[in-house]
This record gives C-alpha cells, sequence and structure tokens, in this order.
C-alpha cells in the first residue's frame, strides 16, 4: 500500500507540476521523469481484472510517432479519420499484454480519457473466477526513453503488489497461490 502511495504522489506532482490545460504539450514542457503507472484490481463482484494505464502525453506521443513513423503525428488531434482513442488502444495493444496462468488475455479497451498532462486507458479482462499467476509485460515508451519505468501495481484478493518495469526488466510474474507471498 505505501509504494501505491507514494508512487501515486510522485506521478501527481509531476503531472501537477507541468500541468497547462490551455496550450497543447511542447517538447520544452517535458517532465524530468519518464514514469508510468499501471494499476490492476480484481473485482469480485465482476469476476474481472479492472486496469488503468496512465501515461505522459508527450512520451507518448513521441512514441507513436516513432512506431508509426509519422513524425508530425498530434495524437490529441490526429488527421485522416483517426482518433486519440485509436491510436492509444493500438500502441498499448502491442506494449502492454498480460498472462494468466501462463496465458495471454485478451484486453478489452474501454476508454481513453485526458487528464492534465497525461492519457488514462481503461482496460478490462472479463470472466476471471480464479488465478494463480498474472504476468505483465509492459515496455510502454522504452524505445523513447532508456530510463522509462513502468510501475505496476496489483491488487488480487491480498494487500497490493508492486513492481517497477524497465527496458532492462519489462515483465513481471505475480504468484497467488495461498502458500506463495
Amino acid at each position: 500500500m505505501k509504494k501505491t502511495v507514494i508512487s501515486y504522489w510522485l506521478f501527481v506532482i509531476s503531472v501537477a507540476s507541468f500541468a497547462n490545460n490551455e496550450q497543447p504539450i511542447t517538447n520544452n514542457q517535458l517532465h524530468p521523469i519518464h514514469l508510468s503507472i499501471t494499476e490492476i484490481t480484481y473485482s469480485e463482484k465482476d469476476k474481472a481484472l479492472q486496469i488503468t494505464s496512465r501515461l505522459f502525453i508527450d512520451d507518448l506521443e513521441l512514441a507513436i510517432r516513432a512506431q508509426r513513423k509519422e513524425a508530425e503525428l498530434d495524437i490529441l488531434e490526429p488527421k485522416n479519420n483517426l482518433t486519440t482513442q485509436q491510436l492509444v488502444i493500438n500502441y498499448l495493444s502491442e506494449h502492454l499484454k498480460i498472462k494468466l496462468d501462463g496465458k495471454y488475455t485478451k484486453l478489452k479497451f474501454l476508454a481513453v480519457e485526458r487528464e492534465d498532462i497525461s492519457l488514462i486507458a481503461y482496460i478490462e479482462i472479463e470472466g476471471i473466477k480464479k488465478m494463480k499467476t498474472l504476468e505483465v509485460f509492459n515496455d510502454a515508451i522504452m524505445s523513447i526513453h532508456e530510463d522509462q519505468s513502468n510501475l505496476v501495481h496489483v491488487t488480487f484478493k491480498s494487500p497490493v503488489k508492486s513492481v517497477r518495469l524497465t527496458v532492462n526488466s519489462p515483465s513481471e510474474k505475480f504468484n497467488f497461490e495461498k502458500n506463495e507471498r
């Protein structure tokens, strides 16, 4: 819980320090920390994993530009009948992957919204009655910033388990068997 609170406040402070709703984000407003936060919470009621992933807009835009080979792409106001949501979903589909009990799962992207200088993707994995392991792969933004840290917090019938994913270690396996810590 303490790690979740600390990482949340680091993200909030970074966002608050550089937020400017009036002007678009430019390279002149780059933030000093390269960080994303993904929270994965099991909903007993819905039998689903509910996921939120927060990424800085400027970092995400650079990564999507590189992926699409479109140097002038504006992810907040894309052209050619594209939407911000489509761009983010296409990007995260390749860079955020989850395995349950050793099998890849289908991520259901619900929405993408802007909050200050970050975008939040809302994702769900339905039909989860039980799970012994959950493996998260998240290399978002790592091709752009080698110092990128992707924090992942998982809550499943126990205290929060957290990990910092980096370019050298972009995945982590969480165990939820009764004998495991």
